[in-house]
């Protein structure tokens, strides 16, 4: 008989937006409930371009959450800012890493580089300081399909970043291409990925089940079944290279269903649900805790958590909405239940 509980280290949560406002006290708490820290993105309204901005976001999160959480705050990186800015930053203990968004990629986006080359003196300060950079992978070239950025992304950008920056450590976010992942298998130890709950659970025959459904639509967007596959594959395979990070983006239900609906999914309430329901699926159980809780510490150079989180075989039905927002998996049931 399967085990009826799983209890691991406490996780942390490797990519997560808690945006800000009314917003930031909504959603805190969920990801502070089963993760003892999350890497935040900076792509606010302005973005989090200096060690101000980001300390005084550090401490509206503080507030807005459990105590105990401890959120990890980046660096947002445009075409001008100063390598002095981001180096200060790190020293100080503001900044645990420095986000890449292509400009134009995705939510917030606006303010983001142009083209890679302007942020190489930022980049050669980052891999001399050992600062990790994190990876938005897709290029916003009008020409390329939505469903190729990833893998254009890979060819025109990152490849030419990791061969200029041997030593940077680069974490490639919330990956869903067959090529991402093999591009993270066959690279040395500096690359890494995280991985989402959607991107594990979809393909893009989600978006239009029955109609246009916008609680499915995320950037970057779900793929072909065979890319879904190739990232659940994997991210259970038990290689320390790939680790959780949800990408929860919670937006309001009516700006998610509007004639020009917003990216993102908001996963956090049910997060290790949802990631454990698909170990199980592929019969790697025995491989969640180190994807969970162990790798993503490791690659960043933090301590794993001492205390334990605990999980039950129980039947859990997913809420349709939770505070005007409609979390993923609404209206159906899981498998597991978060216990403690």
């Amino acid at each position: 008989m399967a085990s009826q509980t799983l209890t691991i280290r406490r996780p942390d949560d490797w990519h997560v937006h808690l945006r800000d406002g009314e917003m930031l006290k909504t959603v805190a708490p969920y990801t502070a409930r089963q993760f003892s820290r999350a890497i935040v993105m900076p792509n606010l309204a302005p973005p989090i371009t200096t060690a101000a901005a980001a300390s005084a976001y550090r401490d509206r999160i503080i507030e807005a959450s459990v105590p105990g959480f401890m959120p990890l705050m980046t660096c947002y990186l445009t075409d001008s800012i100063s390598p002095d800015e981001v180096e200060s930053g790190h020293a100080n203990a503001v900044w645990v890493a420095a986000k890449l968004y292509p400009a134009g990629a995705t939510t917030n986006s606006a303010s983001g580089v142009t083209d890679i080359r302007n942020i190489y003196p930022v980049l050669e300060r980052m891999e001399r300081i050992g600062m990790v950079l994190c990876v938005h992978g897709e290029v916003t070239d009008p020409d390329v399909d939505v469903f190729d950025r990833e893998a254009v992304f890979i060819e025109r950008v990152l490849s030419s970043v990791v061969r200029e920056f041997p030593a940077l450590k680069i974490v490639f976010e919330h990956i869903t291409t067959a090529e991402a992942a093999a591009f993270v298998e066959r690279s040395g130890e500096t690359i890494a990925a995280t991985v989402t709950p959607q991107h594990l659970v979809i393909n893009r025959n989600a978006l239009f089940a029955g109609g246009l459904r916008p609680h499915a639509y995320c950037l970057p967007v779900a793929k072909r079944e065979q890319h879904r596959l190739a990232v659940r594959k994997a991210t259970t395979s038990g290689s320390a290279k790939f680790f959780l990070g949800t990408d929860s983006a919670p937006h309001s239900r009516e700006a998610k269903e509007s004639s020009c609906g917003c990216a993102g999914i908001f996963n956090a309430p049910y997060a290790l649900e949802a990631y454990l329901q698909v170990f199980e699926d592929e019969g790697a159980i025995d491989q969640f805790e180190a994807f969970a809780s162990l790798n993503g510490p490791r690659f960043y150079g933090l301590p794993v958590n001492e205390e334990t989180v605990t999980l039950e075989r129980s039947e859990e039905l997913v809420p349709d909405e939770i505070s005007g927002l409609v979390p993923f998996h609404a209206g159906e049931t899981l498998r597991w239940r978060f216990a403690s």
